[in-house]
Order: structure tokens, then C-alpha cells, then sequence
């Protein structure tokens, strides 16, 4: 509950970001194509980004035949939750992960990487993917698709401070130096507000999976196995799509110090602590 709310909190403060910069910057005529112009581009990408993403990842289509014990987990935790069954997906990669998407739960997937099957007991593997269904269940794919867009408005706000210089409320210009300094903060400021989401969503999701799977522990072990494996496996379909990162469930473009404020995922050990203590709690 408390991280639902904190993503509601995020989602309102990027939204007020949004307005005030834009009431800044472009005035209301500025800040409505802005949000239009961010709107386009995003809703391609929510209707059509599961299939573009999978395909990225080379990913393939799995049955009850091809590959019966996985797709058979997937349909008995799909049920647990009561979502429809999503369709399942393996990639061929030695890295650990898995990821979900889809627009709703009618039009989901789920994905998990050979790699993940390998290092991962069955018991484990099931709270992985309890976690993607959550995300399913939670419909985090329109909630990352309105906060991208949200940031994208801002940062197209801003480059239109930097070539056309911010108006006030009766449309006389700006200062400069305001406008300059508003077009590097804003994207930033809007960028970390993004993150912040992305990573309430991901404590939201552990907490969902757990519950889905009934095993926490299950979880934060898996998640202590892959965070182990991962660091020293590059994922290259994310090196190469490194938007795609904040679908994984562990990030593979993690990184220390300063860049740990851009990162889509929270620290593995805080979430490993959380399912943990759910754990306890269950005794």
C-alpha cells in the first residue's frame, strides 16, 4: 500500500513539474502541444512496445509442448493471481533475467532468459515470475507509459527554452540565463522523478509476487542469485536497447555511487531485506 501511494505521489509530482515548467516556458499554448506532441509519441509505444520489445530480445513463443514445466508454472501462478493467462516467452541469453509486458493483463507476456532457468531452483524461478505477473496484475506498463510521457513533455519544454527562450504569463521574454538553467533541470529533475516510479513499482511488484507465489523467501533468494550471476554476464540486447532496462527484473545496466540515482531498480539488498521481513511476518 505505502508504495502504491508513493507512486501516486510521484505521479502527481511529475505532473506538477510538467505545469510548471510549461506555464514557464511555453505558456498554456506551449505546454498543450507539448503534451500532445508527447501523447503521439508515446502511444505507439503503449500499444505496439511488447512486440517490438520481444523482438529485440530475439525472444521466443513457448506451449505446454515446447517447454511444459515453465509454461505449466506461468498458468498455475497466472491463476493464483486471476489474470488471464499471458503468453510465455524464453531468450536465448546466458544472463539471468526475466521481464513482463503488455498494455493490460488481456495482452500480456511474460519473458525469462535461459540463463534464469539455469541458475535458479524451480522454487525460486516461481517467485520470479510471481514478481512479473504482479507487475501484469499491477498494470505497470501504462503507469511507466504515462510517466514517460510526462517526461517527455518536460524535455521538449525544455528544448524549446533553449531555442526559443522562456515567456512569462503575459508573453514577454524571459531571462536567458533562466531559461538555460531551466532546460538542464528540468529533464533531470523529471528523469529522477521517473526513476523513482520505476523503482516504487519494482518494491510494489516483490510484494505482489510474494504474495502470488505465498513463498517471500523464494524471492529474495532468487533475487540474491541473479544480482550474484548478473554482474558478470552482459545482456547484449540490453546494452544495445538500454530503455529496455527498467522492464528487467533486476537491472543490467546497474551502476554505483552518483549513476545509482538514475537506476530504474532499487539496491538488491534493501529489496532482498523487505521480502525478508514479509517472510517473518508470515511465521
Amino acid at each position: 500500500m505505502f508504495n502504491m501511494m508513493k507512486t501516486a505521489i510521484l505521479m502527481a509530482a511529475i505532473t506538477a513539474l510538467f505545469m510548471a515548467i510549461g506555464g514557464m516556458i511555453g505558456g498554456r499554448s506551449g505546454m498543450m502541444l507539448a503534451l500532445v506532441v508527447a501523447l503521439g509519441m508515446n502511444f505507439f509505444s503503449y500499444w505496439f512496445s511488447d512486440q517490438m520489445v520481444l523482438k529485440m530480445y530475439n525472444a521466443r513463443e513457448v506451449d505446454a509442448t515446447s517447454a511444459p514445466r515453465f509454461y505449466a508454472m506461468v498458468q498455475e501462478l497466472a491463476q493464483r493471481a486471476q489474470i488471464p493467462m499471458p503468453k510465455v516467452y524464453l531468450i536465448d541469453e546466458a544472463a539471468p533475467n526475466a521481464f513482463a509486458t503488455g498494455r493490460n493483463p488481456e495482452h500480456a507476456a511474460v519473458a525469462a532468459t535461459t540463463g534464469i532457468l539455469n541458475i535458479l531452483t524451480e522454487r525460486e524461478l516461481r517467485g520470479v515470475m510471481a514478481h512479473e505477473l504482479a507487475h501484469v496484475k499491477h498494470r505497470d506498463i501504462l503507469i511507466s507509459t504515462v510517466s514517460a510521457t510526462m517526461a517527455g513533455a518536460i524535455s521538449m519544454l525544455a528544448n524549446f527554452a533553449v531555442f526559443f527562450g522562456g515567456r512569462d504569463s503575459e508573453g514577454r521574454p524571459q531571462n536567458p540565463l533562466a531559461g538555460i538553467a531551466v532546460a538542464i533541470l528540468a529533464p533531470l529533475a523529471a528523469s529522477l522523478i521517473q526513476m523513482a516510479i520505476s523503482r516504487a513499482r519494482e518494491f510494489e511488484a516483490d510484494r505482489g509476487g510474494a504474495e502470488i507465489s505465498g513463498d517471500p523467501q523464494a524471492l529474495a533468494s532468487a533475487l540474491q542469485q541473479i544480482h550474484r550471476y548478473a554482474q558478470g554476464i552482459p545482456l547484449a540486447a540490453a546494452e544495445a536497447h538500454p530503455e529496455t532496462a527498467q522492464m528487467m527484473i533486476m537491472n543490467p545496466l546497474s551502476g554505483d555511487g552518483l549513476r545509482s540515482l538514475f537506476s530504474t531498480h532499487p539496491a538488491t539488498e534493501e529489496r532482498v531485506a523487505r521480502l525478508m521481513a514479509m517472510a517473518q511476518g508470515r511465521r
